[in-house]
């Protein structure tokens, strides 16, 4: 869109609806995101590839997101949210045309570092067009479906990717086939949405998002930040080598078992945080803490004994903690900064977030072929653990900081000065 004068001379979605169409890009997008993890084993077999390449091609996607969400992130603000969605979205759907040709690791990685632009471009429009679309007697439910969105598609892309690699024909092309045409769809509906920022039609103008801690924050963002590379290195773990785990640690060729892995974690990662939800930020991030940390022992245990039972629970006690540790860690940080420049503050997590998400991947892909699956698994999992513990050490720092005390017990929270 380029203004007001382009809104009056076309139809536009009434806004009741245009919520749930901004909803299914997001939830399309994670999907899109997570669609392949259930397929880089049957990758590695048919171009005989090692699992550090497995999780080069897993790690581009994370790092494209990253630098995509910095320069981009802001870009709506001036040209609007629908041309940054519709733009974005056709290069998810451009990149699952790759996937759907792709017939070497050169291919794979194109596809993912052109998903990883689009979906970083997209994430700053989609949360902005979800807040700004919610009802005047809802204002929340644009954050919720923010919230939900992400883990809601990444076990559906998982899950449903599984089943179609195990049970359809033509397993590495009918997934993409079958996004390509919900994008498609989409990019149709997308056309007619209305416009929900209030500077758009601005010139085109790319302000990369600044990175700043505030001054006297360092040390609990410091501390806060562990628990974010912990989390989000547990999650990129199981989302590139999830498949290799069922098919190496459990002894299973099932497909719809690696989607199922990456589904369980997402899906009770978004149970944790609609059950915290309603917890002050540094509550949430203890509980999440306690809860992870057993879990990571139960998926040790089932590695060591192979067993599929214990390793699917132990992902379901995880992905709770996860959910509630995230939340709360994320809420944490946000309030370390004065809101006018709460932006910059949260751009410098997601630098944490998905270095966390590609970097320990990558690292303990190529390792396993020093160590072995089993053996880079538990030093992982170690390190995952001993990261959460480092983070609780935020608990008093943080919340006893100068001059203010967290307050309330839900999103509105704020700071009260003492």
């Amino acid at each position: 869109m380029t203004g007001d004068l382009a809104v009056s001379q076309r139809w536009v979605v009434p806004r009741g609806v245009a919520l749930p169409v901004v909803g299914a890009v997001l939830v399309l997008m994670m999907a899109s995101s997570a669609t392949p993890s259930p397929m880089y084993v049957v990758y590695q077999h048919q171009w005989q590839f090692s699992s550090g390449v497995l999780t080069l091609i897993f790690g581009v996607y994370a790092l494209a997101v990253l630098v995509s969400l910095l320069v981009f992130g802001a870009l709506s603000d001036t040209v609007g949210r629908r041309p940054v969605l519709l733009v974005a979205t056709g290069l998810v759907l451009l990149s699952m045309v790759l996937f759907a040709t792709a017939n070497g690791v050169g291919w794979l990685i194109s596809a993912r570092v052109l998903q990883g632009i689009g979906v970083g471009t997209a994430t700053g429009a989609l949360s902005a067009a979800l807040i700004e679309l919610s009802p005047p007697h809802a204002p929340g439910r644009g954050t919720l479906v923010s919230v939900i969105g992400p883990p809601l598609g990444q076990g559906l892309g998982a899950l449903g990717a599984g089943v179609l690699v195990e049970y359809a024909p033509l397993p590495t092309v009918l997934p993409y086939l079958l996004l390509l045409a919900g994008f498609a769809a989409l990019v149709a509906i997308g056309w007619y949405l209305p416009e929900t920022a209030p500077g758009a039609g601005g010139p085109l103008r790319i302000r990369p998002r600044r990175l700043a801690v505030p001054a006297g924050a360092g040390r609990p963002f410091a501390l806060l930040s562990l628990s974010i590379l912990a989390l989000w290195s547990l999650g990129g773990l199981f989302a590139s080598l999830g498949a290799s785990f069922v098919v190496g640690l459990l002894h299973s060729d099932n497909h719809m078992l690696g989607g199922l892995v990456v589904a369980v974690l997402a899906g009770t990662g978004a149970v944790g945080q609609l059950a915290c939800g309603r917890l002050a930020p540094y509550r949430a991030l203890l509980v999440g803490t306690l809860i992870l940390l057993p879990g990571v022992v139960l998926v040790i245990t089932a590695v060591l004994l192979s067993s599929s039972v214990l390793f699917f629970a132990a992902g379901a006690v995880m992905g709770f903690g996860w959910g509630a540790c995230f939340l709360g860690a994320f809420r944490a940080v946000s309030d370390l900064a004065d809101p006018r420049r709460r932006g910059e503050l949260l751009a410098a997590l997601y630098v944490v977030a998905y270095l966390g998400m590609s970097v320990p991947s990558i690292v303990a892909g190529f390792a396993s072929a020093q160590l072995g699956l089993r053996g880079t698994a538990i030093v992982f999992f170690v390190a995952v653990a001993v990261l959460a513990l480092a983070g609780l050490s935020a608990l008093p720092s943080a919340s006893s900081r100068p001059g203010a005390q967290v307050a309330g017990t839900g999103p509105g929270m704020r700071l009260r000065r003492s």
